[in-house]
């Protein structure tokens, strides 16, 4: 008996409500969906199905195995699905969301690269600092630099980034070393939007303290507030993704590094579906592979 078709025929008979109904949708016989029926019935040693000449009606054992025929089936067509998906060329549109500066950065950039790589993909960038509702604004995939607290997301992480204070080395000769946050006191600081203005937070003994910085400069956009620091203004605080360039080129160096706080997941994020578009799938193994070398190290 073929285990695979016997459920077929079950499930069949169970949505079309007679074994003549199912025997007309398998494009098969009646006695042959009854032989199929009465053979699975065997295997199994349980009735399946009370019959009448009216009616049929699943038994106990009946509901049981349907949900896992229907579980398994569910299953083999994913899989048969996925194996398609591999031998289609991805195309369509994607929309894909990230925060403003890491997407300028970084995601853009890969995106251009799998735009070269798949040309009849077409992708809508949306860059904001608001964590946006994928399902109700119609977006495929997001970036995302925090912990996922939405169940009905996927998340693959790719690494993480870390708070980090940073000079320029001419800084650092002109102020002075900082050896402890309370150190900052009296020290120029570049204020920023994205370094907590006045603010800066940090960790010692597993717990979190505030130390208040001033200066004479205050920016509203993240990377002028970078050249600043990098051209000598002050210290500055940033995520580790906006100075990894300036610090490898030692333009820019990091202090503090015991006291910063815990590292933030950086995700590739998009909603539950048991069969993602051919373009979604190649767009997230794309950015698997092109985003950790910029934030695996700050784990």
């Amino acid at each position: 008996m073929d285990k695979l078709r016997a459920m077929q025929t079950f499930v069949a008979i169970v949505d079309q409500g007679s074994l003549s109904a199912a025997a007309r949708s398998l494009d098969s016989s009646l006695p042959a969906v009854v032989r199929t029926l009465a053979a699975l019935e065997t295997s199994l040693e349980v009735r399946l199905l009370n019959r009448t000449t009216r009616r049929i009606a699943l038994t106990e054992e009946g509901r049981t195995y349907l949900e896992t025929c229907r579980q398994i089936l569910s299953e083999l067509h994913e899989a048969e699905a996925r194996l398609a998906a591999r031998h289609e060329a991805p195309s369509g549109t994607l929309v894909v969301t990230a925060p403003v500066l890491f997407g300028q950065m970084h995601v853009a950039p890969a995106m251009f690269r799998f735009l070269r790589a798949y040309p009849n993909v077409k992708c809508r960038l949306l860059l904001n600092d608001r964590v946006v509702n994928l399902w109700e604004e119609g977006i495929d995939v997001g970036i995302r630099i925090s912990p996922l607290d939405d169940s009905t997301l996927v998340a693959q992480g790719i690494g993480a980034i870390r708070r980090v204070v940073v000079a320029s080395p001419a800084c650092i000769a002109e102020q002075g070393e900082v050896t402890h946050p309370r150190d900052l006191l009296g020290k120029n600081c570049i204020l920023s939007h994205g370094g907590g203005y006045g603010q800066w937070r940090f960790w010692e003994g597993g717990r979190e303290f505030v130390v208040p910085v001033d200066g004479n400069l205050e920016i509203s956009h993240g990377m002028t507030a970078v050249e600043a620091c990098v051209d000598g203004m002050g210290y500055g605080c940033f995520l580790s993704y906006q100075v990894a360039q300036a610090m490898d080129e030692g333009r820019l160096v990091r202090v503090l590094k015991d006291y910063e706080g815990p590292a933030r997941p950086v995700n590739i994020v998009y909603p539950h579906a048991r069969l993602l578009p051919s373009r979604t799938r190649a767009f997230v193994e794309w950015m698997k592979r092109a985003l950790p070398d910029v934030a695996m190290r700050w784990r």
